[in-house]
C-alpha cells in the first residue's frame, strides 16, 4: 500500500505526533478477525486520500504501551491525529463509507 506505514515504539513520535498531515492510526492485532476484515477498507481509504491524510498501523501486541497511552481497549480501533493531537477515535470494524464519514466529520 502506497500510504500505509507500520508504526512501532521507535517511530511513533516521528510518524504520528510529528506528521505534517493528519494521521489515521489503525490499532490492530494478528489474532483479530475484525482487524483482518477491516484491512482492505483502510487500504482503500489510504489510497484514495493519499494526498490529504497519512495512514499508519500499529500492532498492539508489539506496542502495548502506545495502545494504553491512547486509551485503546479493543481492536480494531482507528484514531485520528491532527497536528500531533488526538482528534477522535472509533472502535470496531467499519465499512468504507463509515470510515470516510468519520474522517470527514473530524478533519
Amino acid at each position: 500500500m502506497a500510504n500505509n506505514v507500520d508504526v512501532t515504539n521507535a517511530n511513533f513520535e516521528q510518524e504520528v505526533l510529528n506528521a505534517e498531515t493528519p494521521v489515521l492510526l489503525k490499532f490492530w492485532a494478528p489474532w483479530c478477525g475484525p482487524c483482518k476484515a477491516m484491512t482492505p477498507v483502510v487500504e482503500e481509504v489510504a489510497e484514495e486520500r493519499q494526498d490529504s491524510i497519512k495512514v499508519v498501523s500499529i500492532n498492539v501486541d508489539d506496542a502495548p504501551e502506545i495502545a494504553a497511552e491512547q486509551g485503546v481497549r479493543g481492536v480494531p480501533t482507528v484514531v485520528l491525529f491532527k497536528s500531533g493531537a488526538k482528534v477522535a477515535s472509533l472502535v470496531g470494524a467499519q465499512k468504507k463509507n463509515q470510515l470516510s464519514q468519520f474522517i470527514d466529520q473530524n478533519l
